[in-house]
This record gives structure tokens, sequence and C-alpha cells, in this order.
């Protein structure tokens, strides 16, 4: 009886070329030989499905399959050759590679234009710059257009000419002998690096790679509210490609510098005030700086900002200042600007000074004062207090 070709790739009989093609690769990778293992009859499987593959795929033989003929000895023809059909008149190696590992085989030239990197570059800035937002140039050394050749890499008049090595396709083929008959395999060509073709006249200004290094000026826009470490990101801002291709994208990682005064702590500023201990003891209201005091532009009316200091105010206390801290980079409204209060103990008197607080003392039933070890605030006062001086 026959060989049914379409039962061994597995088609039906109207299955288009590329569905046969498809399903002998399929087949071709369960049955090779060395695939297949200790199969005994893995040989004879494949030449089986070499036989339908070279039969189906060629219209003439197929035609004459169908009509009932046989194709291998039609027409004068001899007898069956199972590596005949094939590129080159070889088995060609890439094909059953890429039935196997999903590879297309042939890939043809690679081109000369692609995508340029990405590009990671560091600023520094202030912490008025980041809590306000701010536009800085940034000099960047880079990879641009080269203008002489426009990205062509040719020089002015020329045109890449062919590869002779690989005539265009940007692979040259290996041929090894096996027992299964001459092997083929591809690998890059070495003459063109795998283009196909080859600048004979390069540009002189870029040396045949259509771009240049060299120095751009740049301008980030710094949103308000960004923080240390943040990155922005500017597309198509990065090096140009090989070729003059597209540009990559430009991150700009932030770091802020810190501040004489104030440390920020998420959306907050925080800062210490200094206070007298009679100041906090009988209460005060003190205008102190606010970071908008940094931009010379702001007006200096709205500069400082008014603290109250309610009577009886201990050391480490906290005092929230509600709409003058930093700008929230993802959403409305300005965190707090808070005030820890650190009262001062004169270390020197004079002796007017020291009746008066002796008096005070004994007024305050204080001379022999009671003396209380490891107050429950103790450890918030010292927290908040290391907190605010960073």
């Amino acid at each position: 009886m026959a060989t049914d070709y379409y039962a061994v790739l597995g088609v039906p009989r109207d299955a288009s070329e590329e569905a046969i093609k498809r399903a002998y690769r399929k087949k071709a990778m369960q049955v090779h030989p060395d695939v297949a293992g200790d199969d005994p009859q893995a040989e004879e499987k494949f030449k089986t499905v070499q036989e339908a593959y070279a039969v189906l795929s060629d219209p003439q033989k197929k035609a004459v399959y169908d009509r009932g003929g046989d194709p291998l000895h039609s027409s004068g023809g001899g007898g069956f050759d199972p590596f005949a059909g094939f590129q080159a008149g070889g088995f060609d190696l890439s094909d059953l590679m890429g039935a196997m590992f999903g590879a297309a085989g042939q890939h043809g030239p690679r081109t000369r234009v692609r995508r340029g990197k990405d590009q990671l570059v560091r600023m520094r800035i202030s912490l008025l710059e980041a809590a306000f937002g701010a536009s800085k140039q940034l000099t960047l050394d880079t990879h641009t257009v080269c203008e002489a050749c426009g990205g062509s890499g040719t020089a002015d008049g020329s045109t890449p000419t062919t590869c002779p090595s690989c005539q265009g396709r940007g692979e040259t083929f290996i041929v090894q002998r096996s027992f299964l008959g001459d092997i083929r395999s591809t690998q890059t060509c070495a003459r063109c690096a795998g283009f196909g073709t080859i600048i004979t006249n390069p540009c002189a200004q870029c040396s045949g790679e259509g771009r240049i290094r060299t120095k751009r000026n740049v301008t980030v826009q710094i949103p308000a509210g960004v923080a240390d470490r943040n990155r922005i990101q500017l597309p198509s801002q990065g090096e140009v490609g090989p070729g003059g291709g597209s540009a990559g994208d430009l991150f700009v990682e932030i770091t802020v510098s810190p501040h004489e005064v104030f440390k920020r702590d998420g959306d907050n500023l925080e800062m210490v005030l200094r206070l007298p201990m009679t100041a906090a003891a009988l209460g005060t209201t003190i205008q102190v700086r606010s970071l908008e005091a940094d931009n010379p532009d702001y007006p200096a009316d709205q500069a400082e900002v008014a603290v109250t200091v309610p009577a009886g105010t201990q050391s480490g206390a906290r005092i929230a200042v509600k709409g003058r801290g930093v700008p929230r980079l993802r959403g409305s409204g300005r965190g707090e600007l808070g005030v820890t209060v650190l009262v001062q103990t004169p270390s020197k008197v004079n002796e007017e000074q020291r009746i008066l607080l002796q008096q005070l003392a004994e007024l305050r039933d204080e001379v022999s004062p009671e003396i209380v070890v490891g107050d429950a605030g103790t450890k918030g006062f010292f927290s908040r207090l290391k907190d605010s001086l960073g």
C-alpha cells in the first residue's frame, strides 16, 4: 500500500503550503534520531517524514501523488533522495532548530537603524527647588544624529553596497557532512557584521555610525514636591541610536541637598526653635522664617510665619503650623511646618538674677523639688529632638 503522506505529517489534503511546512518541522523535531533517543526506528521514521515533505512541498510531485501516481519515479526520475527538495540540496539545520526552539530560521540582514539606549543622570537641587519646583538646565555627554550625513553613515552622494560574501542576506552558510547527508547551518556574515551591506565610503564625521558623541543641553522641569532619589523621565531625550535611530529616554535622579534650618519629613518641614525659659513659661508669639525666605523673589512680608508658643510650653514640645510645609507631589495642599521647642536654661546669672530665681523657687516651693526619673514623656522628647536636629 502506498504511504499516506498526509497522514505522516498529520495534515488534511487541502492543507496550505505554510501548514505543510509547519507540520513537517513539528514532526521532524519529534522523530529526528538525535531527539528520539533509543528508538531503533527513528532514522526510518525521519526518512519517511522527509519523503512526505519532499512530495507535498513540491507542487508537481504533489499533483502526481494526488492523482494516485508515483511522484518519486515519474517523468523518468531516479530513486528517492531523502534530502531532495531542501535548500542547496541539503538539510537546513536552521529549519529543525526553528521547529525545536521556536526560531524562525533565516532572519535576514540586520537593520543599521536602531533605538538608542536610555540614559540615567543625577542632579543635585536645593530643598527650595524640591519643594516648589524649578526649571533646570542639564548638559549631557551623549550621542546625537550626525548632521553631516543625516544619520545614513555614508559620505555625501554615496550609498551602501551589497555585501559580496552573503549577497545581502546578512548570513553565510556552513555545510557539514553527516550520516543524514549534508547539514547546513547559518552564521552572521563576518564581512558585513550581519547588515547585508557594506559602507564603502563612510561619512568622515561619524565614521559610518550615523551619530556622533557631543554635549547637548536639556531643560528639566522639576515638579513641586519631588523628593530625594525620585526619578524624572524625559521621553526621547536620551542618546540617539546607531544609524540615526530614535533616541532612548532620559532619567534624571534627584538628590536634595541638606538645608541649614529645615529638615524634610515626607510633606512636612521640621525645625528647632531655641526659646528662653521665661518665654516658654510665660508664652509668646515669635516670627520665624519659612522656606520661601530662600527665594529672593518671594515677598518679604510673607516670608515669615507667626508661631504662637503657649504659656508653660515644655522643652521638646512640637508646634504645628498647617499649610506651610512641602506641596504634595501627588495631590493638593501642603504639609505642616513643625516647630520643636528647645527651652534654654541660662548658664550664667548675675547676683540680682540669682536672687530673683531664688525667690521664684521659694514661691513655687521648688527649693528642694521632688525629682522624677524616667518620666513617660522623656523618651518622646529626645526622639523628637533627635529627629528635629537631624
